[in-house]
């Protein structure tokens, strides 16, 4: 194997390749007594082909189902035994598997992670019920209001593009999965050098690596690696999907930037100012000062190659004109460069704050060591991050402003009690 260690900002921090080319980052934290493990894959559902619609987040359910040695049953009394947490979590880019433990049930806890993910069965029996279980998981999206529609909102706006689709798939594709498209899936996609293995807590390194060489070592690719993801376009326009609530549900999306953008902290800024806080702009004008709604906030959706930036908001249907008014007025204000006193400068301190809060516990620390080693190849340190944020000027903010309103770039999605005449002209 090859070893790289770490910056000397840190030096708790390891990078690892092991013989067969997975990543090993490792962070030891000597105070705790608790280590947060993930295997970190890189599939999501935008590597679906037409027709698979939902067969990663399948997949992922599926590794827990039982192994040649271990049933599904003891797979969670064994987890349970040792008081801690074994999961996994399917997006749109990547696939996660991991677990939280005491540090002294940290080398069980490998061997039973490494064994589902590399020899689970997929009996037929456990993926019939399965797919019972999943299409019970899609009626739960579409009975909340706001799940769904962030995921009409996200197939409206990358329309004819894999990342677009549902992460649960369709009823369609569920239904008609078999097991032979499980196990073609995961030779097309689990190759070693699409994973990553990160650990944050207290361990030694010795030995964690030696554990996880025997465990995930002998891993290798049976077949050759696909072509790269398809770059997907932003598509304006507006749609409105009727439904009977008490409320209309409403998205704006407006196209932000790629995860590794050089303006991302500025997006981070501008976002966090427009609708990502309590004190920020939307949540002032609509909430507090006017009661036009309990919920509005925007949020960014950051991918290799396209970003988002999405306004929600959940008023009645008779006041959805008026949201969306008090909207784009406040998004024609960045447009118009216009920040109030110290505004930008809250913002920064906000999401320096957020961030240094958000690495308290091992299971943060352990995912932001993932996204360095997948994202950028390295150990991006927090006073880095800090430090780019400081560097964003009312300037950028202005400019990035300027696209706020470009209206080929924003796209609405309404669900609820409305008729598209409700929201024409608003835009």
């Amino acid at each position: 194997m090859t070893r790289r260690t770490g910056r000397q900002q840190n030096p708790h921090y390891h990078r690892v390749t092991l013989n067969n080319g997975i990543r090993v980052v490792s962070e030891r934290i000597p105070s705790l007594r608790s280590v947060s493990l993930g295997v970190w894959v890189d599939v999501g559902s935008r590597d679906e082909l037409q027709g698979e619609d939902g067969i990663s987040h399948f997949l992922e359910h599926m590794f827990f189902k039982g192994t040649a040695r271990r049933s599904a049953d003891a797979i969670s009394r064994e987890i349970d035994q040792m008081g801690g947490e074994l999961n996994a979590f399917t997006s749109r880019e990547t696939t996660t598997f991991y677990l939280n433990v005491l540090d002294d049930d940290l080398i069980k806890a490998i061997a039973l992670l490494s064994d589902l993910f590399q020899h689970s069965t997929f009996a037929p029996r456990e993926i019939a019920k399965e797919k019972k279980v999943i299409l019970e998981e899609m009626r739960m999206v579409q009975d909340d209001p706001e799940d769904y529609v962030h995921d009409l909102h996200t197939s409206n706006v990358l329309q004819r593009h894999p990342l677009g689709r549902p992460i649960l798939g369709s009823e369609n594709t569920i239904t008609h999965l078999r097991r032979s498209d499980l196990l073609d899936y995961r030779k097309r996609h689990y190759h070693p050098e699409k994973i990553v293995i990160a650990v944050a807590g207290h361990f030694d390194h010795h030995i964690l690596i030696d554990t996880l060489s025997k465990a995930f070592g002998r891993l290798q690719a049976t077949a050759p690696p696909l072509n790269g993801r398809s770059r997907p376009t932003i598509t304006p326009g507006v749609i409105v999907r009727k439904k009977r609530l008490a409320q209309a549900h409403l998205c704006l999306g407006i196209k932000g930037l790629p995860r590794n953008h050089q303006d991302r902290y500025a997006l981070c800024l501008l976002n966090a100012m427009l609708g990502g806080s309590v004190s920020s702009r939307l949540f002032r004008e609509i909430r507090e000062k006017r009661g036009l709604a309990y919920s509005i906030y925007s949020c960014l959706s950051n991918f290799e190659d396209v970003g988002m930036l999405t306004i929600y908001a959940a008023t009645r249907a008779a006041e959805t004109a008026r949201v969306m008014t008090l909207i784009m007025k406040e998004l024609r204000k960045f447009h118009a460069g216009a920040l109030e006193t110290n505004e930008l400068r809250r913002a920064k301190c906000h999401i320096k704050g957020t961030l240094v809060l958000g690495l308290e516990s091992p299971s943060s620390r352990m995912t932001k060591l993932a996204k360095d080693e997948m994202y950028s190849r390295r150990d991006v340190p927090l006073q880095e991050i800090m430090t780019a944020i400081d560097r964003v000027t009312p300037f950028d903010i202005k400019r990035l402003g300027h696209e706020l309103v470009d209206k080929q770039f924003q796209t609405m999605t309404a669900l609820g009690p409305l008729s598209r005449q409700t929201l024409q002209g608003i835009l």
